[in-house]
């Protein structure tokens, strides 16, 4: 790893279900902590189903290389970035196998990032080829887990912690998303995944509880636009924030260094 390798510290956010808005959470996260002041990039390392040019809003961009590195391009409120879809005709699939797979990623992740000082990494869901390439070649600094409050989120949630552990990754806490959808016509709040699961189990397993995201029809609407919900102002955007502002806590925090 070069010295501007090492100066930018990585932020894994990682799931071991799919389907939790993990995706959704690692935008807006990205989003929330560069209003914060942070010189934040964001990698979309899931390769086989990259979404992270939808929900930035940088699907029309292509990067170009410079010195044999990718230029990220730019996403959302300015906040540079990469992903696979950037790289590829819409719709290919890539047959690709676990060598190839850890190449892409590889150089996705040391790109020139320029000044930023820490990176975002959208991992794919489970414990795979891509997720132990992050924790063996790239060493996360801390690992956000996205799980929904339902029981069988919840079980995959454990086997995403456990490989962080194994390979002695810190844990920076868990997300709840989903956690509540509130009647557009009455304002009822009702809990179609349950609720609280996610906090339980943080309990359970000693680690941070970061924050509960709402399953709310605006934030699906702005994400397919384009337009993350934590780039605006509102209940939305300040949920986001309130997770971006422990994260960045846990940053500070000289055992994170």
């Amino acid at each position: 790893m070069t010295a501007e390798r090492r100066s930018t510290r990585i932020l894994a956010v990682a799931s071991g279900k799919g389907g939790v808005g993990k995706s959704t959470l690692s935008a807006n996260l990205a989003i929330a902590l560069h209003r914060l002041g942070h010189k934040v990039g964001l990698v979309d390392a899931d390769i086989y189903g990259p979404s992270q040019a939808r929900l930035m809003g940088s699907e029309d961009q292509k990067p170009v290389a410079r010195d044999k590195k990718l230029i990220p391009v730019t996403g959302a409120m300015g906040v540079p970035m990469l992903s696979m879809a950037h790289l590829v005709e819409p719709g290919k699939a890539l047959a690709w196998r676990g060598p190839m797979v850890s190449g892409a990623l590889g150089q996705l992740i040391d790109a020139d990032w320029g000044d930023t000082d820490l990176l975002i990494v959208d991992l794919p869901p489970g414990t795979g080829d891509i997720q132990l390439s992050m924790v063996q070649k790239h060493k996360p600094a801390g690992a956000v887990i996205v799980s929904t409050p339902q029981d069988l989120a919840l079980i995959d949630t454990t086997r995403a912690v456990s490989l962080f552990a194994q390979a002695d990754v810190p844990m920076v806490g868990l997300v709840e998303n989903m956690a509540g959808y509130a009647c557009p016509h009455c304002g009822e709040i009702s809990d179609p995944f349950g609720e609280g699961g996610a906090e339980r189990e943080a309990a359970t397993l000693s680690m941070p509880f970061l924050g509960r995201v709402p399953l709310a029809i605006d934030i699906r609407r702005q994400s397919d636009a384009g337009d993350p919900p934590a780039a605006g102002e509102g209940p939305h955007a300040d949920a986001f924030r309130a997770i971006a502002e422990k994260v960045a806590a846990w940053l500070e925090q000289p055992a994170s260094a």
